[in-house]
């Protein structure tokens, strides 16, 4: 009798372990869309950051491994939780997403001029992407709290801004891509949870009245609400030999290296990743490193991965059986595709330099973990709806 407690102390450990790593509630293609977008990631970075640390020509490589390692685990813990409780603790999200960002600007580590960075001893923590997720969490639950009541003028005003003021303070770093991010996140929850359509029209107006009144008057008075350099990001793509050595030149190089590749790609020889002519290889101009290396079928590729994840995503929002659910994951969506179309569209000429990520193929371990969280949450909305249904035969 003595021998066998033991065993009975740890059979529910045991058991609780299969019940997290049970992944028959999740959904699969999701899962194989994020696992094949992380290895290729991996893959790429053999090649695009091989120069970037010369003592330790795998030092990126490794690490992205690791974090899309813990990222895997990450998310496949959080498909377990009662996402549907984190509407109780709405307040405290988002008082943790406004202070951790605050606390950046007063302490954090400034990097070519941005100061997004926590330093911490074997990590560098960038709170402006953990607030991606924590927006979504967070204002969806705002927005689920006024769904029993007309939503007036004064309530969209007031739900915006919530949304705007993380936007305003990640400006301030000054992360203009982030910032826009959030934005984005903010109007589409904004927009998914039934905002009217006139509150828009008329928030687009006071924007625009704003907007032209704050460009005319401070170019009157001298004052420019962005750095030279961000106005250089923001117009270059429009005019990209005008000034190829300066402001166009990442656009270019971009251009360049994606042509080059052609088919099938250049391999080995793909000359602006292995020469450096490219800036920020492997970070916000990988997705030409792979348009140079392994041409359009490398990046067709991974485009395809991109649509099959938005697709899962889009299902998951479809068939989410709380209301609360269908905004998180309209959230969680805009934030995956907005930073996706912009960062191939910037690499390709079409849109603006703005230092937006490519999820789960960029490097960077904060925005790696992010987006594995929010995969999580999109992945515990499913398990949720596939556990209702089952019950309801």
């Amino acid at each position: 009798m003595e021998a066998a407690k033991p065993s009975l102390t740890i059979a529910p450990q045991r058991s609780r372990i299969a019940e997290i790593l049970n992944l028959r509630n999740l959904d699969g293609l999701m899962l194989a869309a994020a696992v094949g977008l992380i290895a290729f990631s991996v893959f790429t970075l053999e090649s695009a950051s091989r120069h970037e640390v010369a003592a330790d020509p795998l030092y990126f490589v490794v690490r992205q491994s690791i974090y899309g390692v813990l990222g895997i685990a990450l998310m496949i813990a959080v498909s377990h939780i009662d996402y549907t409780r984190l509407r109780e603790l709405r307040v405290s999200i988002y008082a943790f997403m406004v202070g951790s960002i605050a606390f950046v600007l007063l302490v954090g580590t400034a990097i070519r001029g941005s100061n997004r960075w926590i330093e911490l001893p074997f990590f560098q923590f960038q709170p402006s992407e953990l607030a991606k997720v924590l927006l979504c969490v967070s204002l969806s639950a705002f927005v689920y709290e006024r769904i029993r009541r007309p939503f007036g003028l004064r309530v969209t005003l007031g739900l915006l801004a919530l949304g705007l003021l993380p936007a305003a303070l990640v400006f301030l770093q000054p992360d203009l891509g982030t910032g826009i991010v959030l934005v984005a996140i903010t109007l589409t929850i904004l927009f998914v949870g039934g905002i009217p359509w006139q509150h828009f029209a008329a928030l687009a107006a006071i924007v625009a009245l704003l907007g032209g009144g704050a460009y005319l008057g401070g170019s009157a008075v001298g004052f420019h609400p962005l750095a030279g350099y961000q106005q250089d990001r923001l117009t270059s793509f429009l005019h990209p030999s005008n000034d190829p050595s300066d402001g166009s030149y990442q656009v270019n190089q971009a251009i360049i290296a994606v042509g080059s590749g052609e088919r099938s790609g250049r391999g080995d020889e793909a000359t602006q990743t292995e020469l450096l002519f490219l800036p920020e290889r492997h970070t916000d101009f990988i997705f030409a490193v792979i348009g140079e290396r392994f041409g359009f079928l490398g990046a067709a590729f991974v485009v395809l991965l991109y649509a099959l994840l938005f697709w899962r995503a889009i299902r998951v929002m479809r068939i989410a059986t709380s209301y609360y659910g269908v905004v998180i994951a309209g959230g969680i969506v805009a934030m995956l595709a907005f930073q996706a179309i912009i960062n191939v569209g910037m690499n390709l000429g079409l849109m603006p330099v703005t230092g937006i990520t490519l999820p789960l193929i960029s490097y960077g371990g904060s925005s790696v973990l992010g987006t594995f969280l929010a995969l999580g949450l999109l992945q515990a909305i499913h398990a949720q709806s596939r556990a209702q249904s089952f019950r309801s035969y």
